[in-house]
Formats: structure tokens, sequence, C-alpha cells
């Protein structure tokens, strides 16, 4: 016995005598993000794991490594001593992990919601200087572009500007509940986005109020492993110039990375139609060891644009660029900072507390708000037909914020509890002045006096205390079941500047808001095939606009949507081809209407009630693992359940701005005798739609063709863009009013070419 072990010892210390020890680095292959937790190992089991800089150390004899993690494909690695790994994300779409449906990262086919995701590779690959050239690739999603990135969205909704959409900066929403603005995205920083989650139907269980029809989550890129960076140039036969910057580095337990772009658009397609926007992120991680990380980040935008206005019918007609308007504007100011400190306590705990600032202001002479003095009243023209009336206003708000988030895995039922806390405390200002407008002969509006006449100026400190609970448990093989609930508390301190005889003389007064915000869902998962379904509800309380827009104060409860919905996903040809599909029908009650009182004035009251119904699918297959093919697509219907507005009911019509069928279907080639050549093509299609409640006008849709080529070679690459390639004329919205038809115009055929150069290792 004493011989055998002698021998064993004696052959291990020999092994030993001609093992190495290898150091190297781990990190995303596209992003050059570090890969902490990542798995190390030889054939003879050796195990090592890499750090939060996505270093590693390992003591080996064998000539080859296997690193892997979840989300990416295992890598083989040649030994050497100073190794650097990158790896690639997998493309199987059931492997895809996500932070948005829990809060924490899981693979999208345990979460039962419909979630969808833009990769950083398809951020990369469509070179998109809008967020809706990505976007509208998701099925169940229409972000409507309105121009110089200004837009308004359709997520189980109709399209439309109603705060029924929550947009979030790494989990955190970019503006606080009361003052949505439907361009809010606009406010976002592009070049910093590594990844875009988007989640349908209600998320208020985690998120709280306004993430009704989706919530939209760009997830920002965190410093490099290896330092590096990436600058582009790029323009447009429109007038559109662009210029971006990323660069980061490490080091020691610090990363940083600088994102930004700045853009402008000047004698663009359509008259007075001018634009620029810079936009800047930085960002500092201080990783104290593989548990503890420090992430802290500040984002800067400054926006100007021309308020356009949309194109009357006549205009529209005869493909007539010029516009009225020759004054009006939008300024909009957005600061965001946010520092988050996590640390893993074990393998089954986590905590994480953020803090938040944001400091944002938008400044604006609307289009929208000019009504002439020259109308018709009782059959009988009257007014000046040289003036017309309208306004500058500023809506502004601060924010300081805390959110603590408490994650707990136990033995029993493999089952996990995400707890968090939140508060919030906005003060928001409003001010409105009103403005004579000169009109000439042609009605056009050539300019404006100022005025000391007030319209709005008041005060709301907007505050809001939320508690959620998140539990999930696994009581059979492959089902998951999860539950989650929160409850929210607001309250609007309002305080009027104004006396009670003024156009906005509501008087000050205390509003007070509660919620419970239930969720159930399960998942099963089989052999590649999987099941979901889940009960959810979505609310939001009424705007401030809503509330104190008017002389009296009418009382407004919060708008309720309750959504059910079933759907499941499969990966068939050894995962060569993925689908996925959505089924759901939502209902919201008490939505916000303008109703005719007895005494012949409008009041808002929530007197409305509507259903959503819809079907989204979706199917990539890749034939080759040259070709990826793709199909989105959505068909649903919106249609009024109860709702009275303005003395004409709508019950059974079809809600305005809701196509029956949207679709995105996409080809892409990247063939491997050429490496670093793509080629891809593009077909997005937008079917008919009412475009008034009464569904009296029609507007037939749009299909639109995109074509996209690109080419890499060492630190260069080139790119041209084929937008629109038909020249096809049409609205990206058309509406119809007492007004008028009105009709926002879509970008025609540009070219879009740039230049990119690739820093660093």
């Amino acid at each position: 016995m004493f011989k055998h072990s002698l021998v064993l010892l004696l052959l291990g210390a020999g092994a030993m005598a001609h093992a190495q020890s290898v150091h190297g680095v781990v990190y995303d292959a596209l992003t050059r993000e570090p890969l902490p937790m990542a798995i190390v190992c030889d054939a003879h089991q050796h195990r090592s794991s890499a750090n939060a800089s996505g270093h590693f150390q390992i003591q080996t004899q064998d000539s080859v490594l296997y690193i892997s993690m979840n989300g990416y494909q295992l890598a083989k690695v040649a030994v050497k001593p100073l190794m650097d790994v990158p790896l690639q994300v997998s493309s199987k779409e059931l492997q895809t992990v996500v932070v948005s449906a829990s809060r924490t990262a899981e693979k999208r086919s345990e979460a039962p919601v419909a979630i969808s995701t833009i990769s950083a590779q398809t951020i990369a690959d469509n070179k998109a200087n809008r967020l809706d050239q990505l976007l509208n690739q998701v099925s169940g999603v229409m972000m409507v572009n309105l121009g110089n990135e200004q837009h308004e969205m359709s997520i189980r909704q109709p399209m439309t500007t109603k705060s029924l959409f929550l947009y979030l900066e790494d989990g955190i929403p970019i503006r606080t509940t009361g003052v949505y603005n439907h361009n809010a995205m606009l406010e976002l920083n592009m070049t910093a986005a590594r990844q875009i989650e988007i989640i349908k139907g209600p998320a208020s269980s985690l998120y709280g109020a306004e993430a009704i029809g989706g919530a939209v989550n760009i997830i920002t890129a965190a410093p490099p492993a290896l330092p590096g960076g990436t600058f582009s140039l790029q323009a447009n036969n429109n007038g559109y110039k662009r210029a971006d910057v990323q660069a980061g580095t490490s080091f020691g337990k610090w990363g940083m990375l600088v994102s930004g772009y700045y853009a402008n658009r000047h004698n663009g397609p359509i008259d007075y139609s001018d634009f620029h926007k810079t936009a800047v992120t930085v960002r500092a991680d201080y990783k104290a060891n593989v548990h503890t990380l420090w992430t802290n980040s500040i984002t800067l935008a400054d926006y100007y644009s021309d308020m356009t206005g949309a194109l009357d019918s006549t205009h529209f007609a005869h493909h007539d660029y010029s516009t009225p308007y020759s004054f009006t504007y939008r300024k909009t100011y957005a600061l965001r900072a946010r520092s988050t400190l996590s640390h893993r306590w074990n393998e089954q705990s986590e905590t994480q507390v953020s803090a938040v600032f944001r400091d944002n202001a938008v400044k604006q002479n609307p289009s929208y708000y000019i009504y002439n003095d020259y109308h018709k009243a009782n059959g009988v023209y009257v007014g000046d037909p040289m003036l017309a009336h309208g306004q500058v206003n500023e809506n502004a708000f601060s924010s300081y914020s805390l959110l603590v988030q408490h994650q707990q895995r136990f033995r029993f039922l493999q089952s996990k509890l995400i707890a968090g806390l939140s508060g919030d405390f906005s003060p928001a200002d409003y001010w409105a002045n009103y403005i004579r407008i000169q009109r000439n002969a042609k009605g056009n509006y050539v300019g404006y006096t100022k005025t000391d006449s007030s319209l709005s100026n008041y005060k709301t400190n907007i505050s809001n205390v939320a508690a959620y609970a998140h539990y999930e448990l696994s009581p059979a093989r492959g089902l998951k079941i999860v539950a989650a609930l929160r409850f929210d508390e607001y309250r609007y301190n309002y305080k009027n500047h104004l006396p009670a005889s003024a156009y906005s003389g509501a008087p000050s007064t205390v509003t007070d808001y509660n919620r419970l915000t239930p969720k159930l869902g399960f998942t099963y998962n089989y052999h590649n095939v999987g099941v979901y379904g889940n009960y959810s509800q979505g609310f939001v309380p009424p705007q401030i606009t809503d509330l104190f827009g008017g002389v009296k104060v009418p009382f407004l409860d919060s708008q309720t949507f309750y959504n059910y919905e079933v759907g499941g996903w499969m990966s068939l040809l050894q995962q060569k081809l993925y689908a996925d599909v959505s089924l759901y029908q939502m209902d919201g009650t008490h939505e916000i209407i303008s109703v005719l009182q007895d005494d012949g004035t409008y009041r808002n009251q929530n007197a409305g009630k509507t259903r959503h119904r819809g079907v989204e699918y979706g199917i990539t297959y890749h034939p080759a693992t040259s070709w990826t093919l793709r199909v989105s697509a959505t068909n649903a219907q919106h249609t009024f359940q109860d709702y009275t507005e303005k003395g004409v009911s709508y019950a059974g019509k079809e809600m305005a701005g809701a196509p029956h069928f949207t679709s995105n279907m996409a080809a892409t080639w990247k063939p491997g005798f050429v490496k670093g050549l793509r080629l891809g093509v593009e077909w997005q299609h937008q079917g008919g739609y009412w475009m008034d409640n009464a569904n009296t006008s029609r507007y037939g849709g749009f299909d639109v063709v995109n074509v996209r080529a690109g080419y890499q070679f060492g630190r260069f690459e080139v790119w041209t863009n084929a937008l629109n390639v038909g020249n096809r004329y049409y609205a990206t919205i058309a509406s119809s009013s007492g007004y008028g038809k009105s009709y926002n115009l879509g970008d025609p055929r540009e070219f879009n070419v740039g230049l990119s150069c690739h820093l660093g290792k």
C-alpha cells in the first residue's frame, strides 16, 4: 500500500512539474466587456473562473483550455502563458440572457412574458441612426418616426402619444411618473447602448406606472477589458450628418468608458426641419472583487429641433414639402446620473442599491397649439384672418431616487425571491405664455409677438414610494411558476402661482394615488420547446396636465389594464430554426377622456373602456452559417368597448391609428469566402387603419424596403444603408379630426454612407 501511494505521489509530482501557470482575460468578442465568472478548465478538470475584470489564472499541463459562460459559445483555445479569449454570443435564441423580465439575469426561455432582445451584433450590423430602425424589427412593436428622433409608440396599443409605455435605461425609468413625454427616447444616448430589451404587455408589477403596452429597456455598455474604442462618421443625401465616438479602458480595479455622438440635419427634404443633438455618457466601474461592483454613470443629452408639424391633405396630395411654420421649435435638456453598488454575499444572495438624479427641461413653441383667429361660428366666418394664437412653454423636473433590491435563492423547489424598495421625489415646474402670431396672405405663420399673458404657471412636487416582490419556484423539471406583487403610493402636491380667474387657475391641492399590482405566470420547457402563460395588470395615474390643465380640477383615478396571454417557442432543425408566438387580450378601464357635462362644458373623466387583442409571432432561420432569415409580424385589433367623448359614442368602433397587420422581414448574408462582408435587405409593412375614432377616414398604410451593406477590413469598416430604396411616398402616421386630415411624412429615399475606425487590440 505504501509503495502504491509513493508511486502515485511521484507521478503527481511529475505531472505538476510539467504544468504551467496560464494567465488570461475573457471578454465579449464584440463589445469587449469583461466576462466575470466565466469558467476555465482543461481536460483533466482543473478549473478556474474569471474575476470581476475578466482575468483568470490556472495551472495546467494540457495544450488546450475550454472557456464557457451562459449565453456564449464554448471556446476551445490553445494554451499560451498569456491569453486573450474573446467569446462569441450564442446564436441559440433559447440561450439568450435577459435582465428586464425579473430585474436579474435569466434565460429568456425561463421568463413567462413576451420579451424580445436586440443584440449588440444586430445594433452593430444595422448602423441605425434612429431607434425606430431597430425597434421596428421586433414583432408587436411599431415606433412611429416623427422626424429628427421624435417619435410616438405602438406596443399592444394603437400608435399614440399617451403615457402607456415605459422607457428605461439599465432598468431605471428615464423620466418620472406624471410628466410622460412621447418623445422621451430622444433623451437617450444611442452610442452607449449595448443591448435593447422590449417587454410586451404590462410590467407594472416590477416597474410601476406607465408600463402598460410595454417597456423598452436600453442596457448600456460597460467598460472594456482591454483598452480600445471606435470612431465613426456618417452622412446622407437628406442633409443628415453624424459623428460617434466610444473609448474605454481598464486599469487595476477601475474601468472607464466614454460614449457619445453629435448629429445634425440641415436643409432636409421638408422645409424648416433642421435639428442638432449632442449626447454623451461617461461610465466608471470599480470592481472591488468578483463579488462587489460599484457602477457610476452620467448621461447628458442636449437637443434642438425645428417643429415642422404635419402636412395637411392638400400638401400631402401634391407632394408639397413646404410648411406654414417657420418659428416653432422643441428644445430638450436631459441630465441623468446613477450610482449602483452590487454585492454578491454568496451563491444564493445578492443585494443592489442605486441612487439616481435627473435634471430635465423641455422648452417649446409648439405647432400643435397654434390655432387661427379666423374661424366659422354659427355658419358665419368671424375673426382676423391675419392673426393666430399660440404659446411658448417649458416643462421641467428634477428627481432624487433611491432603489434597493435583494435577491435570495432557496433550496426549496429551486425557488428565488427578488424584493425591492424604492423612493422618488421629483419637483416639477410648468409655465406657458400666450403669443400673438402673424399670418400672411398665403396663410403661413410668419412671426409672433411675445406677451406677458401667463396661461399656466405651477409647481408640482411628485413623490412615489413603492415596494415589490417577485417569487419563482420550480415544482417539477422544466416547470417554473412566477408570482409578483407591487405596491405604489403617489402624491401630487400641486401649487398654482396664478389666480383662479386665469386660463389654468386650478386651486392648489394635494392628490394621492395608491395601487397594488399583481402578476402570475408560468413557463414549461421540454427538449427545446417551451410554453408560457401569464396574467398581469398595469396602471398609470393621471398626468399632471390631465389633472391641472383647466380652471376646474376633476377627480381622476388611475387608468387600469388587465392582460391575459399565452405563448410559446421552439427550436428545431438542430437549432437552425427558432420560432415564438404570443397571444394576448388586454382590457383597459377608467381611461381618461373628455366628457360632455350637463352645463355644456367638457371635463376629463375616467369613463373609457377599450379592448386590445392580438397575436405576435416571429421566425428566425439559419439555413447555413452565412445566412439569416427573419420574419416578425403582428395581427391585432383595438376596439372601444364603452367610450363616449365630447358627446359622441365610439362603442364598438376601432381605435384610430390601429393597423390590423404589421410585419418586418429581413435576410442577411455574411459570405464565408469574403470575410468581413455583410449584405442585408429588409421589408417593413404597415397595414391600413382608421384615421379617426368615428371610423370615417382610412389610410392605406405603406411598404418600405431597406438595403444595407458593410465591409470590415482590418481596423476599418465602411457601410451604406439605402433606406426606402424604392422612394415610397408615405406617411409614418395619418390622422383626421374636425380641423382636417394631417400626415407626418416619412423620409424619402436616402443613402447613408459611413466609415468607422476601431482602435485597440
